[in-house]
C-alpha cells in the first residue's frame, strides 16, 4: 500500500470546507467567481456598427447588484425579422410572446425593438409571467411609438420566480436616452448570467453596389442542448432582404450551428434567436450570387457564436468536436454524435485527460444508431485507436494520453455503414460545472 499524502489530503478537505461555507453565505456577501474560461478569446471582437441598429444597457437590479442586467435594442423602420425558439413544452412567457409576434405580418415593416433582462427567466410563472411580458413590451412600445407586436422580449436566469417587471419598466426612459449605435458590446455583457465572457461575431459580404455587414451577439454557458437556438442570440445586418428569404436562411443553418452544440444535454426554457435586417446597406437587394454569399456569411456568424458558447461551457477547459462518419442515415449520425458528446463518462474522461476510448464505444452502443462492432473505427485526432471491432495493435496508450492534454480535441468515429455524417461540439465536464450549478440559486 502506498504512502498517504496527509498534507495534500488536508489541503483538499480545507478547500471543501471553504466551498461549503461559501454555499451557506448570503448571496449578497459571497464573492462572485470571476474565473474566465481558458477557452475564451483574448478580446471581444471589433463589431461594426449596423446602420439602423442602436443599443443601450442599464442596471435594473432584477437579480444582480452593481452590474448592467438590462439591455434595449432599437431597430429602424423597414427592419424585417426572422428567428427560431426553443421547442421546450415549458418555454417561457417571453418565448411564447415572440413566437406569436414573429408570425405576424404588418404592412410597411415599422421599426422594432428588443428588450432583454438577465437574472430571471420569467419561465414557469403562469399568468403572472404573461402580465410581466405585456408590461415590459408595452412600456417600450409606448415610449418608442411602436406597435406592441414589434417589441420582442427575452428573459434569462432563474426559472420559476416572478419577474420584477416594475424594475425594468422604470429603466425604459433612461435606456431610450442612452441608445447608441456603437453599444453592442455593452448589450452583450448585460445579458450574461453564468457566462464568463461576452460573445460576438461579424462578417462582411460584397453586395451589388456596396458592402453588406453582419454582426451578432450571444449569451450561453449552461443548460445548452440542441433544440432550435440553445441560447439567446441576436444577429443584425443592413442587408436589403425579404423576410421570407431571411427566415429560410436562418432555418436552413440551425442544424450546422446552434443545433450542433451541447454543454450538458439540458435544453433551456428561454432559447431565442432573432435576426434583424434593417435594409440600410447601399447594396442592391439580396438575390442570386449575392444571396449565396450572404447566406454563407450568416452561417459563419451563427457557427462562430455557437462555438463560443461551447468554449464558455460552465467549468469547461477543453473544446471537443465529435465527428461521426459512415452512418447509415443522417438520423443515425446525429444519434451517435450526440451520444458521445453528452456522455458524462466521456466528458469526465476528457476533463481528466484520460484516453478512455472504451467510454466512446459504450456511448455508440447505447445511442440507438445502427452500428456493427467489426466495422467500427475510432480515432483521437489522427491517432487510430480501434478498428475492426478491436483495439488497433499498434496503438500506444501514451500517444492517446499526450493527445488528450490539448485544449481542442477531435473524437472521430466511423460506423462503416453508409455515407451520412455529423459533427457536434461539446466540452469537458469538470468539478466547476458541479460547483456552479449546485450554487446557482443561493
Amino acid at each position: 500500500m502506498g504512502k498517504t499524502d496527509w498534507k495534500a489530503e488536508a489541503k483538499g478537505l480545507m478547500k471543501k470546507l471553504k466551498a461549503l461555507k461559501a454555499v451557506g453565505e448570503p448571496a449578497a456577501t459571497r464573492k462572485p467567481d470571476k474565473t474566465v474560461s481558458p477557452l475564451a478569446p483574448e478580446t471581444f471582437p471589433l463589431l461594426p456598427a449596423i446602420a439602423g441598429v442602436e443599443f443601450a444597457a442599464a442596471e435594473a437590479g432584477v437579480r444582480y447588484a452593481n452590474r448592467k442586467d438590462l439591455m434595449l435594442i432599437r431597430l429602424a423602420p423597414g427592419t424585417v425579422m426572422a428567428g427560431a425558439f426553443t421547442r421546450s413544452t415549458t418555454r417561457s412567457a417571453c418565448v411564447r410572446d415572440c413566437e406569436v409576434k414573429l408570425g405576424q405580418r404588418l404592412r410597411g415593416e415599422p421599426g422594432a425593438a428588443i428588450i432583454v433582462n438577465s437574472g430571471n427567466s420569467n419561465a414557469f410563472t403562469g399568468a403572472v409571467g404573461d402580465v410581466a411580458v405585456a408590461a415590459v413590451t408595452g412600456a417600450v412600445a409606448s415610449a418608442l411609438s411602436l406597435p406592441g407586436s414589434r417589441v420582442f422580449s427575452s428573459s434569462t436566469g432563474v426559472i420559476g420566480e416572478p419577474l420584477p417587471h416594475a424594475r425594468i419598466t422604470a429603466c425604459v426612459p433612461n435606456l431610450i436616452e442612452g441608445l447608441q449605435s456603437d453599444g453592442i458590446e455593452m448589450a452583450a455583457r448585460a445579458m450574461m448570467t453564468t457566462d464568463t465572457f461576452p460573445k460576438g461575431a461579424t462578417a462582411n459580404v460584397a453586395g451589388d453596389g456596396g458592402l453588406i455587414r453582419i454582426a451578432g451577439i450571444a449569451k450561453g454557458s449552461g443548460m445548452i442542448a440542441p433544440d432550435m437556438a440553445t441560447m439567446l442570440v441576436y444577429i443584425f445586418t443592413d442587408a436589403r432582404i425579404t423576410q421570407k428569404m431571411l427566415q429560410r436562411m436562418v432555418s436552413r443553418n440551425l442544424d450546422a450551428s446552434f443545433n450542433s452544440i451541447t454543454v450538458d444535454s439540458d435544453t433551456s426554457t428561454s432559447d431565442t434567436l432573432l435576426v434583424a435586417a434593417t435594409g440600410q446597406s447601399p447594396a442592391a437587394p439580396v438575390t442570386g450570387a449575392v444571396a449565396k454569399a450572404f447566406e454563407a456569411a450568416l452561417k459563419s456568424v451563427m457557427a462562430d457564436l455557437a462555438l463560443q458558447v461551447v468554449r464558455d461551457g460552465e467549468g469547461a477547459t477543453k473544446l471537443v468536436e465529435v465527428r461521426v462518419t459512415g452512418a447509415a442515415s443522417d438520423s443515425d449520425a446525429a444519434k451517435a454524435a450526440f451520444a458521445v458528446a453528452n456522455s458524462p463518462l466521456v466528458k469526465t474522461a476528457v476533463a481528466g485527460q484520460d484516453p478512455n476510448w472504451g467510454r466512446i464505444v459504450a456511448a455508440i452502443g447505447k445511442s440507438g444508431a445502427k452500428a456493427e462492432r467489426d466495422l467500427l473505427t475510432i480515432r483521437l485526432g489522427s491517432i487510430l485507436v480501434a478498428k475492426n471491432g478491436w483495439r488497433n495493435p499498434s496503438y500506444k496508450e501514451e500517444e492517446g494520453a499526450a493527445y488528450m492534454q490539448g485544449n481542442s480535441l477531435v473524437i472521430c468515429v466511423d460506423l462503416g455503414l453508409g455515407r451520412a455524417k455529423r459533427s457536434v461540439w461539446t466540452c469537458d465536464l469538470t468539478d466547476r460545472y458541479v460547483a456552479i450549478n449546485a450554487d446557482y440559486r443561493s
